[in-house]
């Protein structure tokens, strides 16, 4: 816990935020904006009177591709994370989806991850490997680890983990009888 400026300490924040952002998927999400403009391209200024089966299938195939790269990426340009006195919220991307709440009565533990690196989870996203668990990845760098009391475990990246980590072990300890929360 800090150091308050006027003596004692900061009290604990109701809540704990935190995100962490992967520039490089912007520069992905340009490209699939560029192949779905190909696509919306080849259908307006293409005559259509040879070929109509493969031009229909490069429309298709370039739009096709430009939506699920932009929509793909621009879900995990950002990721992030709230701790309350009930739960831990994950979000991701602008609309907040996927999303992911856990109940901190779920958590049997918190570990500081100081390097989660998205290779070992298979690329940038919402990951699950049998076994490693479950994790929201967008880029590579610090994160945290939360051990379920189901034996399962859940990682995420995020800046300040080590603070996020404490905020929520202190959440976890089990208050003294006739203590308020």
């Amino acid at each position: 816990m800090r150091d308050h400026p006027h003596g004692g300490h900061a009290p604990r924040p109701d809540v704990w935020t935190g995100r962490a952002t992967n520039r490089v998927q912007w520069l992905l999400a340009l490209i699939g904006a560029a192949c779905l403009a190909l696509g919306v391209q080849l259908a307006v200024d293409s005559a259509w009177e040879s070929g109509i089966a493969a031009l229909a299938m490069a429309v298709v195939g370039c739009i096709a591709a430009g939506l699920l790269v932009l929509f793909g990426t621009l879900a995990f340009v950002h990721v992030a994370l709230r701790v309350d006195g009930e739960c831990l919220e994950v979000r991701c991307g602008h609309i907040g989806l996927p999303r992911r709440r856990i109940p901190l009565s779920h958590v049997a533990g918190a570990e500081f991850a100081p390097v989660v690196c998205p290779r070992h989870w298979g690329g940038w996203g919402y990951r699950w490997r049998p076994e490693k668990g479950t994790a929201v990845v967008v880029r590579r760098g610090e994160g945290l680890v939360l051990r379920l009391w189901d034996g399962h475990t859940f990682t995420v990246t995020v800046d300040d983990a080590e603070s996020a980590v404490r905020v929520i072990k202190d959440r976890l300890r089990p208050k003294a009888p006739g203590t308020a929360h």
